[in-house]
């Protein structure tokens, strides 16, 4: 037997304590993995629309550039929304209530974008998706964190990443193909999937212990573990660490601003302010506009964008367990500088007009070694140790304020981007690698490692 101290140290809800128990009866957990990276994905489509129907659109209903730039920055405004209101809904109607909620505004808004003829039917369009992919983007990795084993939980987590870079690629590779209209109907289908595929998986049995209901979690923790598996032991340890949380007051906004929260707190908003103040948003939206204006090919450009970024992304979420979080967003920071700073050198020769035949070589490299780096870690990471990081019963307060400050950072940098390549192209990427300058100090004195560690013992070490 454990002694107390051993016990509180290593309660992991929804998983066993050695991370390899049952480790023959996992397809459930995988399965429900798959429906719920499908908003991931459809997280990706909503993001990678604007870049390959630019042309298309500003032509077909006679946008100006700021117009436009209105149309594809709104959608992070309505990312913004969903962040702050998506996680109090997660905790009353549950996450798989949450999951159907941010599939009825993307099929909302895109139906919207299909039949509109105007701008305004498109910006409203476009803010009911963003109000999905925000949503997504929070309960995706919420869900996955609360029904994965410790030895799964980093991998897992790692597909919701690889997913939206699948879901932008895929936009960015049919979008050269067809219309703009017929890519609008395309992004309904992972809703689809998700309607009619969250009636096959359970909800998360932790949120089901945590409103007391008791049948409902241990039925919902028997079909993750397998219907041969003992999960008598785990159920207790999840129940007895939910009982320990029911002592603590409802927690509130300006709970977070405790000081056993502050940590986690600023650990998780601080990942998000480095990986979106970067300028990757405006990198994504607007890939084609940057390759055209370095003089090279868009629709190459963009398709080995596409392509380099899915294959990196996976192998960032295949090694995420193996290597560690924190080296992983580290290596991946140092790239994004190179990959700015090369960039910002083709724009800085084209503007002086010197060694020009070098300039698009050395803008698809910068660009490609940018996105490259941005895929292996600083995409995924921030993502799975915000999911790590805070305790259950601040976990929606503290998910949606991280959230809305990753959303907020994506808004401000895609809606200024075309402003600010007016004003100096290579200024800014000149700007974005000091940023990620910044986040690469930030990383190694506040960031901790927390692969192969429970959730508990993460926050316990985080929140003292």
């Amino acid at each position: 037997m454990e002694n107390k101290e051993d016990v509180e140290g290593s309660r992991a809800p929804l998983m066993s304590r050695d991370g390899s128990a049952h480790e023959g009866h996992q397809w459930m957990v995988y399965l429900s993995t798959f429906i719920a990276v499908c908003g991931s994905y459809e997280f990706g489509c909503c993001a990678g629309f604007s870049s390959p129907t630019q042309a298309a659109i500003t032509e077909d209903i006679s946008l100006s550039l700021a117009e436009y730039s209105m149309f594809g920055s709104i959608l992070t405004f309505g990312a913004m929304i969903g962040a702050i209101t998506i996680g109090p809904i997660a905790d009353f109607i549950g996450r798989k209530g949450a999951m159907r909620v941010s599939s009825a505004f993307c099929v909302a808004g895109w139906l919207a974008i299909y039949f509109a003829e105007s701008i305004w039917p498109l910006d409203i369009g476009r803010l009911a998706t963003g109000y999905g992919m925000g949503a997504f983007s929070y309960v995706v990795p919420i869900f996955i964190a609360e029904i994965a084993p410790k030895n799964l939980r980093g991998r897992l987590t790692a597909v919701n990443q690889l997913m939206i870079c699948t879901g932008v690629s895929v936009s960015y590779i049919i979008g050269v193909v067809v219309s703009w209209r017929a890519l609008a109907l395309i992004g309904l289908i992972p809703c689809a999937v998700i309607i009619f595929g969250l009636f096959l998986i359970p909800e998360s049995p932790r949120w089901l212990a945590k409103t007391g209901k008791r049948k409902e979690f241990e039925v919902a923790l028997q079909k993750l573990r397998g219907e041969d598996a003992d999960v008598s032991e785990e159920a207790e340890e999840i129940q007895d660490y939910i009982a320990t949380l029911d002592q603590l007051p409802k927690a509130k906004l300006l709970d977070l601003f405790q000081r056993r929260y502050s940590r986690s707190v600023i650990i998780g908003v601080g990942l998000m302010v480095c990986q979106q103040f970067g300028g990757i948003n405006g990198v994504c939206f607007y890939v084609s506009s940057i390759f055209e204006q370095a003089g090279f090919s868009a629709s190459i450009g963009t398709i080995t964008y596409a392509i380099l970024q899915v294959v990196v992304t996976g192998i960032g979420a295949a090694v995420m367990d193996k290597a560690g979080r924190k080296p992983l967003i580290l290596t991946s920071a140092s790239g994004l500088v190179l990959g700015c700073l090369l960039t910002a050198i083709s724009f800085f020769l084209k503007v002086n007009d010197w060694a020009l035949d070098a300039v698009p070589a050395l803008a698809v490299t910068g660009i490609l070694v940018y996105i490259g780096s941005f895929s292996i870690g600083m995409g995924a990471v921030p993502w799975v140790v915000m999911s790590e990081i805070f305790p259950i019963n601040i976990k929606g307060q503290a998910g949606s304020l991280a959230t809305l400050v990753n959303w907020f950072g994506a808004w401000l940098c895609s809606y200024t981007f075309n402003f600010l390549m007016s004003w100096s192209s290579y200024g800014t990427f000149i700007l974005y690698a000091a940023i990620y300058c910044l986040a690469i100090l930030f990383v190694v004195f506040l960031v901790p490692e927390t692969k192969g560690r429970t959730l508990e013992q993460i926050q316990a070490a985080i929140n003292r």
